[in-house]
């Protein structure tokens, strides 16, 4: 089995399209998406098209769950540029995808842990706001009673993979769109790949470890234009959103 995770497109239309366009060169058809697909200032609507396009086995993320709570089944309203993009299919669209999915029976997908979809799983953030790899126990005490040889995890941007003792595997793809971000809590932290190329991965199921079918994974680094996406950034006032499309750094 072999197929690609992407995750935390962010509207970022032209870094989708990139992607897109390595998947076909590399003839790979099957696609799960982790969510968080159109939130931000960029191109929500045009990214919101193209992914009900292609049709990817799709859950929602946190941000696609804040979106969804402003729209309120269409009595909502908010001042997101994201939000003042999207029309009501587009809603329909995101309201329609589940929170977790399990793909093709034993592979578990979700955006941010198995049980928080606003959770750093993988990863957490220390006193000093440093973004530290989590200790291994605290790994698998969230990934207890997933039944899944493959564990698939967003939301942190950053591109892990994580072999639990029981030969099980967790991955984050990286993001898509959006490779450097800050954020408040628990203290304030800043996310930053060092990169402005569109991430994701590939997963292949290859020989048996500890009884089980284990997996690899490659990550995939796709180099693409940034500046128009940066320009739509810094034109809504975000110019630490612009800086980080464009280079990969959040400053």
């Amino acid at each position: 089995m072999r197929f690609a995770a992407i995750a935390d497109i962010h509207g970022n239309l032209l870094a989708l399209e990139a992607v897109l366009a390595d998947l076909a060169r590399l003839d790979i058809k099957d696609v799960v998406n982790l969510g968080d697909h159109v939130s931000g200032p960029l191109a929500a609507a045009r990214t919101a098209d193209l992914l009900m396009q292609c049709g990817f086995a799709t859950i929602r993320g946190d941000q696609d769950r804040r979106l969804l709570q402003a729209w309120d089944g269409g009595k909502g309203t908010s001042k997101r540029r994201d939000f003042q993009q999207l029309e009501p299919r587009h809603f329909d669209w995101l309201a329609a995808q589940p929170t977790t999915m399990v793909y093709r029976d034993e592979i578990f997908l979700c955006h941010g842990s198995p049980r928080d979809d606003a959770c750093y799983w993988l990863d957490h953030v220390a006193p000093d706001g440093s973004i530290q790899a989590r200790p291994i126990q605290q790994v698998e005490t969230e990934a207890k009673g997933v039944d899944a040889s493959l564990i698939l995890c967003a939301h942190t941007h950053l591109p892990r993979a994580v072999r639990l003792s029981d030969g099980r595997m967790a991955v984050n793809p990286g993001s898509v769109g959006l490779p450097g971000y800050d954020g408040q809590k628990p203290v304030y932290h800043v996310v930053q790949t060092g990169t402005p190329d569109a991430c994701y991965a590939i997963l292949e199921k290859g020989g048996l470890e500890k009884g089980g079918h284990a997996w690899s994974v490659t990550f995939r680094h796709v180099p693409y234009d940034p500046q128009p996406m940066a320009a739509l950034a810094a034109r809504a006032g975000l110019p630490l959103w612009a800086n980080a499309i464009n280079t990969g750094w959040f400053r």
